[in-house]
């Protein structure tokens, strides 16, 4: 159990196994409370499955890079300690299913020695950075934004600025103005943008704040239109500093950053923010643009047979059309393949890197609609790689087309399904595939599909997106989807949120999906796309063609049985861990406190002298919401922690050298982080602390 002690390289790695390993034996034994053990394990990739005792671990694979190695090593931990099943996800994850608790710490050591990690893939911190799969071979773009995408995952990784925010921060980075990495909808995008001063080319960012998907979509707000690229981390940080004090904590359906700028404006944010730039550990960020190396190519014509036989040349043209495009790189070709739910078994994923390895570049992309992107294909190699793909079953026309759904795991792991979006999209697809054969080379039109209203499928961009639900019938509860449509890109950070239309039977899916392309079909002449067709006729249009398929009056039993089963249905949401949970108890937070003035020290030790002082900061945050909490005071920010402690506890706390709490714990943002500030911060947080535990046992007594 203890191998990687000696095994792994990295000390700071090794040491966050080795914790995990600690905290499981210390919540076993009853010394962790199960909501503070649920959120440790979350920071560390760890999820709650739908099912009792077992776990999903979410990999961290930043911008969906991974090599042949990886993908090999990620298989056989599968094989070892899941369930032989590798699930790609639109965060450009990989998930693994059916994990006993006990063998995370050494499943991940096993991974850290690729350099995989599982660090902060779950929980209130920085979700994995997703860009463009084809930034670095894409026509399109400016320059290839990989570099900046690795750099603002390694800046963030263990940063104590991001990790107990009230909420998850995604970030992602767009090839170029086509925005295929969804500015628009995450909580901070960046979009690649080059002007000249003086005759020099000088890089920048389009910076897009605050959008969102899940219940309530906001679309993000354009913040700056060119931000040079050596600010964009620092610009960062200090939004994730104003998130962290000023966001919701108690109420998670309200903790999103879009809440906190829909209720503060978006001129107050970017004010707080710029009250942080102070305090932030450096005012430019220079981005290694060599840090990540041209991945090993494979040779031109390498192949001895340079016209194999291809037995079915129409599959294989139409492959060529919808997956195969030519690179920005003269003479290499990208290659998608299209991975039906994002599911590959380990057997499979074996088989596939032995067949591609000597026709492909040693750096695959998993998609953000959950498939894979080959690079640096030889136009010579194109064929064999077909041909090779097809004998796998993975040269399946349509990628990134109608017929090529994307879809959360649903009901199949996850606590907060409602109903089956996995085997929907596999019936949506043959639909497509079997009855709309002209539409494989659609690639406008996107059906998106999520277990829930929480769109891990990204329903809420779709231009047809459906979401689980329920529905009562003749007092009877049946699985049931509601219908969104007209979603999707616009360009260059702008784009739609799809309208809730109507909610039908699940088993009504295929019908719905009929009734919009037959009646698409017909229009498509008078119409310039999709948006265009939505646009003209309205939701009220769409809302009474697809009514007659919601009526009550026509049901049948199997109207009552959710796609995948056999039984009826019956509604069973557990209580979802996409966010972590917020932790109440006094004990735990004053332990917690402790625990993170040992970190504000051994920063120190090692000259950081900025996560010093923020770890000072959460010290002093947990040790004055301890003490509200004894009085029965709950706040739902950082702010109203420190606000209700001066009202509650005026002058009792003074041998800090300040009035009150506010001008002192508000001294991290408006003090460089300097040596002489770090030391004077941590030993005021150690003092205040102190007289807390000094309050509370005299409190205790009486």
């Amino acid at each position: 159990m203890h191998s990687f002690r000696t095994e792994l390289e990295n000390a700071v790695v090794e040491k966050d196994i080795i914790d995990l390993e600690q905290k499981i034996r210390d919540f076993k034994e009853g010394k962790i409370h199960d909501e503070k053990f649920r959120s440790l394990r979350l920071a560390r990739g760890v999820y709650g499955q739908r099912q009792h005792g077992v776990q999903m671990v979410r990999i961290k694979l930043p911008f969906g890079k991974i090599t042949f190695k990886q993908l090999l090593k990620i298989a056989d931990v599968s094989d070892e300690y899941a369930s032989s099943n590798l699930h790609l996800t639109t965060r450009q994850d990989i998930q693994i299913h059916y994990v006993s608790l006990d063998k995370t710490p050494q499943l991940w050591a096993e991974l850290e020695k690729d350099e995989i990690t599982l660090r902060e893939a779950c929980g209130n911190t920085v979700r994995n950075i997703t860009s463009s799969p084809t930034a670095g071979i894409d026509p399109l773009e400016p320059f290839d934004v990989s570099p900046y995408a690795q750099a603002m995952f390694a800046y963030f990784l263990r940063n104590p600025v991001c990790q107990e925010m009230g909420r998850k921060i995604k970030i992602s980075f767009s090839s170029s103005d086509a925005d295929t990495a969804f500015s628009f909808i995450h909580d901070l995008g960046f979009i690649p943008k080059i002007k000249t001063e003086n005759g020099q080319e000088i890089r920048g960012f389009k910076v897009m704040l605050g959008g969102g998907l899940g219940a309530q979509p906001s679309l993000a707000h354009a913040v700056n239109d060119f931000l040079h690229e050596d600010e964009i981390i620092p610009f960062t940080e200090a939004v994730l500093r104003v998130f962290d004090r000023h966001g919701e904590r108690n109420n998670r359906n309200k903790a999103r950053l879009k809440f906190l700028v829909n209720k503060l404006g978006i001129d107050e944010v970017l004010r707080l923010v710029a009250e942080e730039k102070t305090a932030i550990k450096t005012q430019k960020f220079v981005i290694d643009r060599t840090a990540l190396a041209t991945p090993s190519i494979p040779a031109k014509g390498n192949n001895v047979d340079e016209n194999p036989h291809i037995t079915n040349q129409l599959h294989y043209q139409q492959w060529l059309d919808t997956n195969v495009f030519a690179q920005k790189q003269s003479g290499f070709y990208g290659v998608y393949v299209k991975v039906q739910t994002g599911d590959i078994p380990t057997a499979q994923a074996r088989l596939f890197v032995d067949a591609v390895k000597n026709l492909i570049a040693d750096e695959i992309r998993i998609t953000i609609n959950q498939g894979l992107l080959l690079k640096y294909v030889p136009k010579t190699n194109l064929p064999h790689l077909f041909i090779a793909l097809d004998k796998l079953g993975m040269a399946n026309p349509g990628f990134d087309s109608l017929a090529d759904v994307t879809t959360c795991p649903g009901t199949d792991t996850c606590n907060l399904g409602i109903s089956n979006s996995m085997e929907l999209s596999r019936v949506l697809e043959s639909v497509v595939v079997n009855e709309y054969q002209e539409f494989i080379y659609d690639k406008e039109i996107k059906i998106k599909i999520s277990g829930c209203m929480n769109s891990c499928g990204q329903h809420g961009l779709a231009h047809i997106g459906f979401h689980g639900s329920s529905m009562k019938a003749d007092g009877k509860v049946m699985p049931a989807v509601q219908v969104l449509l007209g979603g999707g890109i616009v360009g260059n950070g702008e784009g739609r949120a799809a309208d809730k239309v109507v909610k039908v039977p699940s088993k009504r899916a295929p019908q719905v999906l009929r009734t919009i392309l037959n009646d698409y079909k017909l229009k498509a002449d008078t119409y310039n796309s999709f948006h265009h067709y939505y646009d003209v006729l309205g939701k009220d249009y769409f809302y009474h063609l697809l009514k007659p398929i919601a009526d009550q009056a026509t049901l049948t039993d199997a109207d009552f049985v959710d796609w995948g089963h056999e039984e009826s249905f019956a509604t069973a949401i557990g209580v979802g861990e996409c966010a972590g949970v917020v932790i109440d108890l006094i004990s735990t937070l004053l332990l917690e406190a402790d625990e993170k003035l040992a970190w504000a020290n051994e920063a120190l030790v090692s000259l950081a002298f900025s996560d010093a002082i923020y770890h000072a900061y959460s010290t002093l945050i947990s040790s004055a919401k301890a003490l509200l909490l004894d009085k029965g005071i709950s706040c739902s920010t950082q702010t109203g922690i420190i606000k209700d402690f001066d009202s509650n506890f005026p002058n009792q706390f003074t041998a800090i050298g300040f009035d009150n709490f506010n001008d002192f714990i508000l001294q991290i943002n408006k003090n460089e982080p300097s040596e002489t500030f770090a030391n004077t911060y941590i030993n005021a947080a150690a003092d205040f602390l102190a007289q807390v535990k000094n309050y509370r046992s005299k409190v205790e007594l009486v």
